[in-house]
């Protein structure tokens, strides 16, 4: 491929909350991951300063650990297509056809799953026993998918049920399969570490070959829920090392913010954004082994 010196000389045909994708070539796309950060359907300002390395980081580490449980679009970090000026923070990935489908796995019971636990007694049609408490963990990890909205629209839990009926029955329980795989690998190597990863949130994709494979960004601060192991307690909510910090700053007395009030919500205070900062690195440090300071940038 072609190295290019800008990020202009790539077609943009996508754009999210966070992240941007970019025509490469008939068979590569670029995934761009910014210093954005969104929260309640908002993007937020100002800026997390190295957001966008860690979640590109810690990706490239999840994608190298799984490689050989299944198979990822990741190609390169480091390759020269890759702009000088999104070094670090952008991906050269195989282009897939992307399922329609947010596969979720749960291994604690908190954020929409506890809410739906505690008006149905199961969350996205998997029944749980009763009496079970804010953040505790269940007897095994769940598969609870849900749709995949569109920009400022919100991803509504749905059942297993509806899974089959858009992807098809097969497809349905290979998705279920690798999401519950994955995530049992991820809990058990962030555990090793001193971290719980409480849930998560997977894409996958489809090769030519009608291959099964993971996509988008893996086990990031922003698409898991990660929480300090040595502070574990359930029955309250947990401190965190992921944009829960800056959800409960949002929803607190502090920010004069009203979340029902659907206005913009405040730009976020600079201790807010330091704090949060510092969150992302140690997910990603405590996590990978590695210094963030090593990634390129």
């Amino acid at each position: 491929m072609q190295s290019v010196t800008t990020l202009a000389d790539y077609p943009r045909i996508a754009a999210g909350k966070v992240r941007e994708v970019y025509a490469v070539d008939a068979e590569h796309l670029l995934l761009v991951a910014s210093d954005r950060i969104s929260a309640y359907d908002f993007v937020l300002e100002p800026r997390i300063p190295d957001k966008g390395r860690v979640l590109t980081a810690m990706s490239v580490f999840w994608f190298e650990l799984f490689a050989e449980v299944l198979p990822n679009h990741l190609v390169a970090y480091d390759d020269p297509c890759i702009p000088a000026e999104v070094a670090g923070r952008a991906l050269l990935v195989r282009r897939l056809d992307m399922l329609p489908v947010e596969c979720v796995a749960r291994g604690y019971l908190t954020g929409s799953g506890y809410s739906d636990y505690r008006t149905s007694g199961s969350v996205c049609g998997v029944a749980l026993p009763a009496g079970l408490t804010e953040a505790e963990q269940l007897p095994e990890p769940i598969f609870t998918p849900a749709s995949k909205a569109q920009l400022g629209e919100h991803d509504e839990n749905v059942t297993f049920g509806d899974v089959v009926r858009t992807i098809g029955a097969g497809r349905a329980d290979e998705v279920r399969a690798a999401t519950l795989a994955v995530y049992t690998l991820g809990a058990e190597h962030a555990r090793k570490q001193g971290v719980i990863l409480a849930d998560t949130k997977f894409e996958f994709g489809v090769d030519r070959a009608g291959q099964l494979v993971l996509g988008d960004e893996v086990l990031t601060p922003d698409s898991s829920r990660y929480w300090p192991a040595e502070s574990y307690a359930p029955g309250r909510s947990q401190p965190s090392f992921d944009k829960q910090y800056v959800r409960d700053w949002l929803t607190s007395p502090a920010s004069g913010w009203e979340r029902a009030s659907e206005t913009p919500p405040p730009p976020l205070p600079d201790d807010i954004v330091t704090a949060t900062r510092a969150r992302y690195i140690e997910a990603y440090e405590r996590i990978t082994g590695r210094r963030l300071a090593d990634w390129p940038s």
